[in-house]
């Protein structure tokens, strides 16, 4: 079994389509750790890491890509993010028992977020609803609709792996949409065993062992979250001193946990007070718990 955290990008000679693999295993498994998620949180939330992977090679940014699906059903938010250093995290909130079934049953109504952050600050975000069978279908309509650029998905997850198959027509002068349909019904043969635990040189052969396709060195991907104790201070400074003092006065220290990562950081008074005088460094010798 093929067991390493891999993203592969590939084109296909002279037919105008880019394609990618991803296959995630330790980077699944440190999200999984963290969380006691449900059969079927935890198929949706690999799915959508695999995708926001996928979408990371595909969508120029420098920052993060943030794709995130709520609605009013029992799965309320889902929320994924990338860099381009193919690292990833992610989180899921549900209510109640999750129904089996299409993203309807799942959500109720709801809606996907596809935002770009870029370093300065500067955002990009497109918004559709959450419509179709799966997540695959979604993404495929948001392309479809948004970026004009015919584009497929494959999207897989279980209590191990992750995986995704990407497809995606670049514009061309000639007419290729016989090629296009060709390739689709080639890649629509792929089991889900397959894509989740068969090697990619592999894969790629029994899928399109009859055309011209050219593999690029894979890249890394990995589980990493950004928090700190620095960004949480800055966080906490941003809500004001005396909100501060009153949680202090209160609670005798603050509080915060990750959402990603569980991991827990405490400010005691002295740290309070140290936020706001001017020079002063944030002490990083206190190692989140």
């Amino acid at each position: 079994m093929n067991t390493q955290d891999q993203l592969y990008r590939f084109v296909f000679e002279s037919l105008d389509i880019r394609g990618e693999i991803v296959q995630m295993d330790a980077s699944w498994k440190a999200v999984l750790e963290r969380y006691a998620y449900p059969a079927a949180v935890a198929e949706q939330l690999g799915q959508a890491m695999a995708a926001v992977i996928l979408l990371s090679a595909t969508i120029k940014y420098d920052g993060s890509l943030i794709l995130q699906s709520q609605g009013n059903g029992p799965l309320r938010t889902l929320v994924v993010q990338a860099t381009r250093q193919r690292t990833v995290r992610g989180l899921a909130r549900w209510e109640g028992e999750l129904p089996e079934g299409n993203l309807a049953k799942l959500y109720g109504t709801g809606q996907m977020m596809l935002t770009v952050v870029n370093r300065g600050g500067e955002r990009y975000q497109g918004i559709v609803g959450l419509e179709g069978e799966n997540l695959a279908e979604a993404l495929e309509g948001y392309f479809n609709n948004s970026e004009q650029l015919a584009t497929r998905f494959w999207l897989v997850a279980d209590g191990e792996r992750a995986a995704g198959l990407f497809l995606q027509q670049l514009p061309s002068e000639l007419d290729r949409q016989a090629e296009w349909q060709r390739i689709g019904m080639l890649a629509e043969t792929i089991t889900r065993d397959e894509l989740l635990n068969l090697p990619v040189q592999t894969l790629l052969h029994r899928l399109f062992h009859e055309e011209q396709v050219r593999l690029f060195e894979p890249e890394p991907v990995a589980f990493r979250c950004s928090c700190s104790r620095e960004r949480i201070a800055d966080s906490l400074r941003a809500m004001g001193k005396a909100e501060l003092l009153s949680i202090l006065e209160e609670q005798g220290a603050i509080e915060v946990d990750c959402d990603f990562c569980n991991k827990h950081y405490r400010f005691d008074a002295i740290d309070t007070e140290q936020l706001f005088i001017d020079g002063v460094p944030i002490d990083t010798s206190d190692t989140p718990q």
